[in-house]
């Protein structure tokens, strides 16, 4: 079976465990993985605290947050064993909470919550599952240790015995160390030798995410030796996991795997080039088609693809839909976001005019307003084509404040323009539902990143599976998911900003607006093939495929997968998704 761990996991809307892609990609894929049967369980941090809520001034656009406390006492199930991780010479007790992910075929994937708010635990050791990303490098550290370490032992205690563990990013890559003393058999650490982690490597693969050296979590020596202990730090020192004096987590987790991965074409020729001395593969994300088509849409799928939630390559006959449906659903899901927007800002949308959508977490790189490099040829285009409607969202980390600066932007150019055909609306706290409803409900899905930073992005994937299709900046999936005038359209990439800006404005005026207010026909046949060609690829159900061809099961035929020899969770008292 296949042990899968991840810092963060968008389990449900209610759990506030994630904080943007890569949490909602491993949902995605546990949820894909129940809908498939693979025998499979999961490992994450309860996050007691969430990640956090954001507060936008609506007049100064300035960012302020908010704990997000939830209670998994009353959604998840207890598990007896407690399991215990060293950290700076002190025991740290770890405990897991249940829950049992239920795909469309009824099979149950069970997702394990690490707990340290132990009674027995030191209180500032109580705190280190609270909150997600927050604290200092001690802080992210220690939870790195409690997730990698602390996981892999609660499996075990719990008799799983994985043939295969994923880490989904670095932050899990410490899960190798117990892995390499139970291939030690009580030995200890220090009489590691290569066949020792070659043992390691044939039971690992890594993903990794991060297409910029900075993004790639690294520590001090002196808080690997001090955290970690002497024994584990020079391990992971021996066997070349140190860089430039620091413990580089991508470094452990290349090491130890025999299977390593970026999340796109692209991000896998930029990982290669940031690794060389390292072979690295790509298979490119996807999302859940169950979770991000709008209900209207799924009306029309379940009528015309009965078996699309099973079998997702069935939407490349999406082709065959009606358009007229598709536009009608279509506006069902546009009407949903009008009036949540009325609801959440006070601004009245018209359902006519032509609406951009732009929500990602809120970094410099994605550069939210690149779309007002020139404001003024932008409300003239509004007025050339009846207006012009662009709804924005995105948190951006407490501490990254040129990240902030940039919803400021937004937000004051907003209250600029208010008097012009061009309305702007930047939503706050951006999460899974409100994600949902965007990039069902506008009618063109806007992405800028500065290449090569873009590993992948599956905000634009979502908006095909409803029939949206992008305007993107050819980096990350869209490299792959571009057919021009067919499931979107790319903006010219150059290092001048204006010169993108311009290739931008002129793909809204001169092709995009023009087709959407004229040629109506054409127009519907992109809404369609959108969904055909992209929605039918870019999906969990896809990526999990070839996940299980080429990293977990290489060496054995699909269909021949064993059955889990792991405990079989408890139906009667588990909470199924």
């Amino acid at each position: 079976m296949v042990a899968y761990f991840s810092m963060e996991i968008a389990v449900a809307p209610e759990f506030p465990t994630y904080s943007g892609g890569l949490g909602v990609l491993a949902g995605d894929t546990l949820r894909s993985a129940a809908d498939m049967g693979l025998p499979l369980a999961a490992v994450t941090l309860v996050d007691r605290k969430g990640y956090f809520r954001q507060c936008l001034d609506p007049i100064t656009g300035m960012q302020t947050e908010e704990p997000q406390p939830w209670n998994p006492d009353s959604i998840l199930t207890p598990e007896e064993p407690v399991v215990t991780v060293t950290l700076e010479g002190r025991p740290v007790a770890v405990r897991g909470w249940r829950y049992d992910l239920e795909g469309v075929t009824g099979h149950r994937i069970p997702i394990y919550f690490l707990d340290t708010d132990l009674e027995q635990n030191d209180p500032k050791d109580r705190t280190l599952t609270d909150f997600l990303y927050g604290g200092d490098a001690d802080y992210r550290l220690r939870q790195e240790a409690i997730l990698g370490i602390g996981g892999a032992r609660l499996l075990r205690a719990l008799e799983y015995e994985p043939t295969v563990y994923h880490m989904n990013e670095g932050h899990a890559a410490l899960l190798t160390v117990p892995v390499l003393e139970q291939e030690l058999h009580g030995a200890g650490l220090q009489t590691a030798t290569e066949r020792d982690l070659e043992a390691v490597r044939r039971r690992c693969v890594f993903t990794t995410h991060t297409p910029v050296p900075a993004g790639h979590d690294r520590f001090s020596g002196e808080q690997a030796y001090r955290i970690l202990g002497t024994e584990r730090a020079g391990m992971l020192e021996r066997f070349g996991c140190f860089h430039d004096g620091l413990l580089n987590m991508t470094y452990v987790a290349l090491r130890f795997s025999r299977f390593v991965n970026g999340v796109a074409m692209q991000h896998g020729k930029v990982s290669r080039q940031m690794f060389p001395e390292y072979t690295i593969d790509a298979i490119t994300n996807g999302v859940h088609a169950g979770t991000w088509t709008a209900r209207s849409v799924q009306a029309i799928f379940d009528k015309h693809l009965p078996r699309w939630r099973q079998d997702n390559v069935t939407l490349r006959y999406a082709i065959d839909i009606p358009e007229n449906e598709i536009v009608e659903a279509h506006a069902a899901s546009k009407q949903v976001l009008i009036d949540t927007v009325k609801a959440a800002s006070g601004v009245e949308m018209k359902p006519e005019v032509f609406t951009l959508g732009f929500a990602r977490r809120a970094a410099t790189y994605k550069r939210a307003d690149l779309l007002f490099t020139d404001p003024e040829r932008l409300v003239k285009i509004a007025e050339k084509f009846g207006g012009l409607q662009v709804v924005y969202a995105g948190k951006a980390h407490p501490a990254d404040e040129p990240g902030k600066a940039k919803i400021r932007r937004v937000i004051e150019l907003a209250r600029d323009l208010r008097e012009t055909p061009l309305q702007v609306v930047y939503l706050e706290n951006y999460e899974w539902k409100l994600g949902a409803i965007l990039t069902g409900g506008v009618d063109l899905w806007l992405n800028t990143p500065r290449r090569p930073y873009e590993a992948s992005g599956t905000s634009g994937m979502k908006a095909a599976l409803n029939g949206v299709p992008s305007l993107s900046i050819l980096d990350g999936w869209w490299i792959e998911g571009w057919i021009e005038g067919v499931t979107g359209w790319a903006i010219e990439d150059n290092d001048d900003e204006a010169v993108e800006a311009m290739s931008l404005y002129d793909h809204l005026e001169k092709l995009i607006l023009p087709l959407y207010t004229k040629d109506t026909g054409q127009w519907r046949r992109i809404m369609r093939s959108t969904i055909a060609l992209n929605g039918s690829f870019f999906n969990t159900q896809r990526m999990l495929e070839q996940y299980v061809l080429n990293a977990y099961f290489p060496e054995r035929p699909a269909e021949k997968i064993p059955e889990s020899k792991s405990p079989q969770p408890d139906l009667e008292n588990s909470v199924a998704h």
